[in-house]
């Protein structure tokens, strides 16, 4: 139970573990390395850190273009994102 709490109560230290984890272990270029990064940044928007969130969904763009191409579902949804961020 209160590992439960602990986990709700600072979800973007969980993702950002995720995402450091999935880094190490699989790279910084692997689809599940930058679907984590998309979650974190989700996370930060949705605490208010709107910069920090906008800088990193950038960067995951980037990389998912790069990776899975311009066209890919989740690289055209990861850059609707920051359309919609940036306005």
């Amino acid at each position: 139970m209160y590992l439960v709490l602990f986990l709700f109560s600072s979800p973007h230290k969980l993702d950002l573990q995720v995402m450091e984890t999935f880094k190490a272990k699989l790279g910084a270029d692997h689809p599940y390395t930058l679907t984590s990064m998309a979650n974190l940044a989700f996370t930060w928007n949705s605490q208010d850190r709107y910069e920090d969130a906008l800088a990193l969904m950038q960067d995951c763009v980037e990389a998912r273009q790069r990776v899975l191409g311009p066209e890919h579902p989740y690289t055209l949804s990861s850059l609707a994102t920051v359309s919609k961020w940036s306005s």
